[in-house]
């Protein structure tokens, strides 16, 4: 029987994206003394969040959105703005001196060579950087996943990813449909119907399982009925919506047949959380239609036949990972191209090699990034029991990367942050509670 290689993790632990998994993971990781990088693409943190449209707020309660080490600052409210939710990113890098090295793309993951002290080299324009240990946290919702409809091509009026929306003012006057009848889809309708476009219509494939906001305490409940059986969640979330949602099948969206909880289980997808979508099926103001079948020049044809002429087609039909250039030849993707491992489970051939951030629980994603940093943190806190930490070695070129020479600048502005964070405190001791 071959002799067991050493395990080597004098280079340090590379963490990938600056959004909230990855600020998680880095932080618990920095705290179990684990030297560790943060590698952002972008030119700042949490720009997945700052690049989505101006309305947006969070789904989650500002209690459960917290990451582990600092609470949301109480004057965001219970329900977070987007641009509050990225300053509380930057002032979380700046309270847990956060390594982060913006705009540096990572390309690809490989495999490091036996004996070079290294598990993974991961590939930037600057040159490989060798790494004990890495955590992909790219993000689900990383590439936007539009449809090919037939005769997508021939559309004569304006064809856009919900990604690339920011507001509804561009689209007054205008006859938009928009696609997908989700979280930003419903929203993205409702904002519509109520800033001056002419006519709103919304394609809908699946009815959608739909809770009033002030229900989002369904996030406790769904930690609290884990343990029950699933038909039997399932029964009380449709009974749920009976009694809080009205019945808009007159108005062209029935009731969902299928319960929240299997949705979740077998699509991934979570319930519409109402931010005036109802009131605006109601009224008429927001038209439920059948989904879309093709596009023919300025018309989209619709599953019932239907033919349409509208102006603008916004098309919110969800997010691939798009992982595949990243860890495509490490056989650690399944058919779809979602890890086949995720938070502290690794793949039996890429030990070291975790994903973050790549589920979409009930219980809420952003309390789920804390509890899969603690865990990842944990199992590299076992690794490093089993072996000792070696001392890094001084000179040897390649772990010098991120340290010499090409390495961008690592986040600024952390004694602006850490006032800006003794100003919060302040203001929330003050406060009444």
């Amino acid at each position: 029987m071959p002799p067991t290689p050493q395990r080597d993790f004098s280079a340090p632990t590379i963490v990938i994206g600056a959004g909230a998994h990855g600020l998680a993971a880095a932080a618990l990781l920095r705290r179990s003394g684990a030297p560790t990088v943060i590698l952002e693409r972008s030119d700042r943190v949490g720009a997945s969040w700052a690049q989505r449209y101006d309305h947006l707020s969070l789904h989650t309660t500002s209690g459960t959105s917290k990451l582990p080490g600092l609470p949301v600052p109480r004057r965001a409210g219970p329900w977070v703005s987007r641009d509050d939710y990225v300053r509380y990113l930057e002032r979380y890098v700046a309270h847990l001196r956060l390594d982060v090295r913006v705009s540096t793309p990572v390309q690809r993951i490989e495999r490091a060579e036996p004996g070079s002290g290294a598990q993974w080299l991961v590939h930037t324009p600057d040159g490989p950087v060798p790494a004990g240990a890495v955590v992909v946290a790219t993000g689900r919702c990383h590439t936007p996943n539009l449809p090919h409809w037939p005769g997508r091509s021939t559309f004569t009026g304006t064809l856009l990813h919900s990604a690339h929306y920011r507001s509804p003012a561009p689209y007054r006057g205008q006859h938009v449909l928009v696609v997908g009848a989700g979280n930003s889809g419903t929203e993205i309708a409702g904002f519509l119907a109520g800033a001056g476009a002419e006519r709103v219509r919304i394609a809908v494939r699946t009815p959608p399982n739909i809770l009033p906001r002030s229900s989002a305490r369904w996030h406790a409940v769904g930690r609290l009925t884990e343990v029950l059986p699933l038909a039997w969640r399932d029964r009380t979330s449709l009974l749920t919506q009976r009694f809080a949602v009205p019945d808009l099948t007159s108005r062209g969206l029935p009731r969902p047949r299928t319960g929240l909880y299997t949705r979740n289980v077998r699509e991934g997808v979570n319930p519409v959380l109402d931010h005036g979508f109802v009131d605006a099926v109601r009224s008429g103001r927001v038209e439920p239609v059948a989904a879309v079948q093709s596009f023919d020049g300025p018309d989209v044809l619709l599953a019932d036949g239907t033919r349409l002429r509208p102006d603008t087609v916004i098309a919110a039909t969800g997010y691939r990972p798009g992982l595949e250039g990243l860890v495509g030849s490490l056989g650690v993707l399944d058919e779809a191209g979602q890890p086949l491992a995720v938070g502290a489970q690794t793949h039996a051939e890429a030990a070291r090699l975790y994903f973050a951030g790549y589920t979409n629980p009930l219980t809420g994603v952003l309390r789920q990034a804390g509890i899969e940093a603690r865990a990842i943190a944990h199992a590299f806190r076992r690794e490093t029991a089993r072996a000792p930490l070696p001392a890094p070695r001084v000179g040897d070129r390649g772990a010098d990367t991120l340290h010499r020479g090409h390495t961008p600048a690592p986040y600024q502005g952390r004694e602006e942050e850490q006032a800006s964070i003794a100003r919060d405190r302040h203001a929330d001791a003050a406060r009444p509670r």
